[in-house]
């Protein structure tokens, strides 16, 4: 059985479970966990060859928790904020208007990932819009 992904940022979905419940139900705190075996990756492929180096060290920084402030927040960089929808849309889908522009491959490449359907929802009729 092969598990993937980073540990440090992948939790399991505990349904309105306390951040105590979370950590319990994840991997690593299974019966398997001593009796797996580890194989390191060298390379983030996740974020490309030609990725902002600056952004790559602050997403390992947020996956070793150096980030957090003294209420355990993190501070996102205000270059990564958006306020609104049109906003994230123009950031995400630059140039959306641009018929050259409406191929599957422009909309493969170009991904809004949201925690909840109904957001979706929301951001996919912006969008369409």
């Amino acid at each position: 059985m092969v598990f993937g992904g980073d540990f440090r940022q992948t939790l399991p979905v505990v349904p309105k479970g306390t951040r105590q419940q979370v950590v319990a139900a994840s991997l690593c705190r299974g019966n398997l966990w001593g009796h797996i075996k580890f194989l390191h990756l060298r390379q983030n492929m996740c974020l490309g060859h030609e990725a902002d180096n600056q952004h790559a060290q602050w997403l390992l920084e947020i996956g070793a928790g150096s980030t957090m402030d003294d209420n355990e927040m993190i501070q996102v960089p205000q270059s990564m904020v958006c306020t609104n929808f049109n906003g994230l849309i123009n950031r995400i889908y630059p140039g959306i208007d641009n018929s050259r522009t409406q191929d599957d491959q422009y909309f493969l490449d170009h991904i809004i990932l949201c925690p909840r359907n109904d957001q979706v929802h929301d951001i996919n009729e912006a969008i369409l819009q």
